[in-house]
This record gives structure tokens, sequence and C-alpha cells, in this order.
């Protein structure tokens, strides 16, 4: 793809990342003309029940202008309506937007691209008496985090660090002092922002017991696994639920349990992500007891919070990503199944790994450093954390 691209042969509108957000969750069609190259594409692209997606890339309709066959190209555009281009950063999509509209088609270009659909975070209040709990979601990767606000103060529940600025003034908003930073595991999939918001906010960092023991190199608050936290008037209480890791931990709140990476709405976690295939069946065995028993010591009426939601998950009417536990125990195949079975099934069809986990795994363990841009280039990409469906 051209470094420069040129610039558009006629004007042509713009589309927001929250508007296409907005689309998406409404369950509008939205019509997309990926013009990135086909390995960028295949990595990672806006997919989702109602998207009808195309991959062209650039160079062909650069070519095409130069021919005079753009014409040609019209007819390999899947689906109807309107058209939102994509690229990497809006550039080269811009022009090929301004190139359809000049040829009679209604295009439009997605501003800032790719690089702007990563920078979308939006917010959404849990129904829970307990306390004010934000659920926050990033649609380019799934990943979802939470704010717990009580009487002046706050802790966030796996953030995100390309996000801290926005726990800060989000506590704030609710006349709250950001407390605590809190991961339920050592991520693989993104950058934590709980050793950023220490070093740079001094916000007490925490992380479970078990998983600090994989070698967290900076100071941290230990929860064990009978720990909790007391944030204003409320508790943040330690539930043990390895299997993704041997770390993971959820932590309830009232009657909701932030679950982390262990029950999804759709899937469950995937166990491969902290030793390997040859320690996947083990954690797999250990994932089964969290959900067959370590689970079952909740009432049907816990409302789960996952750490993650996957491109077809659809959000409640309030939209957030949630669901009461009773309704994942009757809908999730995976509940049903025998140990073995289950032990087999998730380990023999483990989807990719997210890329750049070893270094984003180095990088959340304090044993490597990064910049912001490298870390927010390094976490591009699905999230990848959950098994694939059984």
């Amino acid at each position: 793809m051209a470094e420069n691209p040129p610039d558009p042969p006629t004007e042509h509108p713009s589309l927001s990342a929250a508007t296409l957000k907005e689309r998406l969750d409404a369950g509008d069609p939205v019509r997309l003309l990926d013009v990135r190259d086909r390995d960028e594409f295949e990595n990672w692209h806006i997919d989702g029940p109602t998207v009808t997606a195309t991959q062209l890339p650039f160079t062909k309709f650069l070519q095409a202008k130069v021919t005079g066959n753009v014409d040609d190209l019209l007819g390999d555009i899947d689906g109807e309506g309107p058209i939102t281009a994509v690229c990497a950063r809006g550039e080269a999509s811009a022009f090929v937007a301004g190139l359809l509209v000049d040829h009679g088609l209604d295009a439009r270009n997605l501003a800032d691209g790719m690089d702007g659909w990563a920078r979308l975070y939006e917010a959404h209040e849990l129904p829970t008496d307990a306390a004010t709990v934000l659920q926050y979601e990033r649609p380019a990767s799934g990943c979802l985090s939470y704010l717990v606000v009580s009487d002046g103060e706050a802790a966030v529940v796996d953030p995100l660090r390309a996000f801290t600025d926005r726990y800060l003034a989000d506590a704030a908003a609710h006349d709250a002092t950001l407390r605590y930073a809190v991961d339920t595991h050592v991520h693989a999939d993104h950058v934590s922002g709980v050793h950023h918001l220490a070093s740079d906010h001094g916000v007490e960092p925490v992380l479970p017991a078990r998983a600090v023991d994989r070698g967290v190199a900076f100071d941290v608050t230990e929860l064990p696994d009978d720990g909790s936290l007391t944030v204003g008037s409320t508790t943040l209480d330690a539930m043990p639920l390895p299997g993704h890791t041997t770390g993971m931990t959820g932590v309830r709140v009232g009657e909701t349990l932030l679950a982390g990476d262990s029950i999804f709405l759709e899937s469950v976690a995937r166990p491969d992500l902290e030793a390997g295939d040859d320690g996947a069946t083990a954690l797999a065995r250990t994932l089964y007891e969290t959900l067959t028993e370590r689970l079952n010591d909740l009432p049907d009426e816990t409302l789960v919070a996952p750490g993650h939601r996957s491109e077809t998950t659809e959000p409640t009417h309030d939209g957030t990503y949630t669901a009461r536990l009773g309704e994942l125990r009757a809908r999730l195949p995976a509940l049903e199944l025998d140990r073995e079975t289950f032990v087999e099934r998730v380990c023999s069809d483990i989807p990719p790994r997210p890329a750049n986990f070893e270094r984003i795994v180095a990088i959340n363990l304090g044993t490597e450093v990064a910049d912001d841009d490298t870390a927010f280039e390094l976490e591009l990409g699905p999230n990848n954390c959950a098994a694939a469906p059984l």
C-alpha cells in the first residue's frame, strides 16, 4: 500500500467509529470494503452478524484509476447498499471512497480507519445495587473492563493501558478517587493498565497471589484466594476460577461476578496460553472443575460479567454484555459434557493464539517495557482468549 495515498478524486462523506458501532448494535446491514492487504484483513477485520465485508487491496483501485477500469472492480464488492471503505488509518480508504463516489456509488470512509476503531471505548452501567459498576467495551477486540464506584472510592478491574485516562476521568465524574487497579490474571491479549496506573497515578496495583507467582516483577498488592478489597461501602471478594491460567480469579461485587476469562456468554476460556500445548490438558481439567464445581456455589441469579465478548455476542437491552448464571448453565453446551469429553474438545480445536502474546505477557509481568505507541500496536487484533465453540 502506498505510504502517501493520493488525494481523493472527489468529496465524500465520512463515518465515525462510534456511528459504525451504533449501526452494528442496532442490527443494521453494514457493507464494508476493506482495502488493506489480504494478510492484514485475515488477521483482523470488522465483523458481525450483519456485516458483509469485501477485501480488495488499495493497489487495485490505484491501478484501475490509472487505466480507467474502475467500473470493472465495482462488481467485486459484495452486498448491497452504502459502502464504507476501511484501511489502517483512513487515508487510502479516503481515496477509494472518493473514487467510488466519483463513479456514482453511495460510499463513505471510516474516519481514522482500523486505528480509530481500536481507540473506540464505550461504557454502560450494569444493573446492580451493590455499587455503581460500569462495563467498558472495546469493540475492536471485545475486551471488557469494569469500574466499581462506591461512596467516593473506585476500583478498576482488568484495565487496558490504552484507556487509563478514561478510568481516572470517569471515577472523578462520579466524585470518586481511583484507589485500586485490579487484574483478574496475567493477560495475554492486551497490555494491562495496572502497572501504568500505579507508576504514573499512584493507584494501588492488585493481582491474585497465584498470578504474582508467575513472576510479576513490580510491586503489587497480592490478593489471596479468600481475600477482599473494600471500596467505599462495598466489598470486592476474590473468587478463584483457574483454568484459563493458574491465577485466574473472579471478583464478586454483591450478586455480580466479574468473571474475567473463565466463562463467557457464548463459550468458555481457552487453557493453553500460560503453559502451552503441553500444559493445556491439565488446565482444561482445572477449567472443567471451575465451571462445574466452583461456579456451583453461586445461585442462578448471579449476574455474570465476562472479560471478553465475541464478534457474534449481542448486547442486552441495556447495552451491556451480561447474562444470569442460570441462563449460561442452560445454554452453554460445554457445561453439559463429562470431564474427559470437555477436555478433549477444548484441546482439540484451540484457536490461533493472540498476536504478540508472549511479549504482551512479559510486559504485563513487568519483565519487559514498552512505550505507549508500541503497546498499542502490539495488541491490535482479535483477543482470541475463548475456546472454540463446543
